[in-house]
């Protein structure tokens, strides 16, 4: 059972989540409506994961997505999924930029309707991972089609999925092709990028997406 903080200013969104993350066997600890009482939440009583939107008063611009980077300086290795109703390439790049400190995610507003795939997020991103929406990694790999032309099509496709916080497992069984192969195209996406081996290869997996996603 994960602890969970969840803020979303939408009161019937966010009793809907609560209600989903339930029914899988999860307690949200605090459902708030802005960022103040999040953060408030989180030093009252440090949830294992945050679940927040980007929009929130009392500007609805950035509001959340300044928090959840906030909390995860206060609280180092805070895992936090991020929801958003339209594509920011900027705040996925922050995010991003956090993870070496513990799991992060961006998720667009309608992956939440694929129940399931939302909560498998939201565990993914609890437990360490790195869970980009596949829509938003291919906007962004859209907007570095120039360093993309380094890699091959399946290399590319191999790193969309690595965004999405994919094993190499699953990245078999979604291409339909061996374990070998995968190991070899992402092998092949880490010499283009120029990304040694360390002990920390699932660190080195987002490096790699990093360096596409924001060059």
């Amino acid at each position: 059972m994960l602890r969970i903080a969840l803020a979303d200013d939408a009161v019937l969104l966010r009793e809907g989540l609560v209600g989903i993350l339930a029914r899988f066997g999860h307690k949200v600890i605090a459902a708030v409506g802005d960022a103040p009482a999040l953060a408030d939440a989180v030093v009252a009583d440090r949830p294992d994961v945050v679940v927040t939107d980007v929009r929130m008063p009392p500007t609805y611009t950035d509001e959340g997505l300044h928090a959840a980077l906030a909390l995860r300086r206060d609280h180092p290795g805070l895992p936090v999924l991020v929801l958003s109703q339209y594509i920011a390439t900027t705040y996925a790049g922050e995010l991003l930029e956090s993870s070496g400190s513990g799991g992060v995610g961006y998720l667009l507003k309608d992956r939440v309707a694929d129940v399931t795939e939302f909560v498998d997020a939201v565990e993914r991103v609890a437990g360490g991972g790195c869970v980009i929406d596949p829509q938003v990694v291919s906007k962004l790999l859209a907007l570095r089609r120039d360093p993309l032309t380094r890699l091959t099509p399946r290399e590319r496709e191999v790193l969309a999925l690595m965004a999405e916080g994919r094993s190499n497992a699953a990245i078999s069984r979604l291409l339909t092709v061996t374990d070998a192969a995968v190991g070899k195209h992402i092998a092949a996406i880490f010499a283009k990028l120029n990304l040694p081996a360390t002990s920390e290869d699932d660190h080195r997996r987002v490096r790699a997406v990093l360096a596409y996603l924001q060059g």
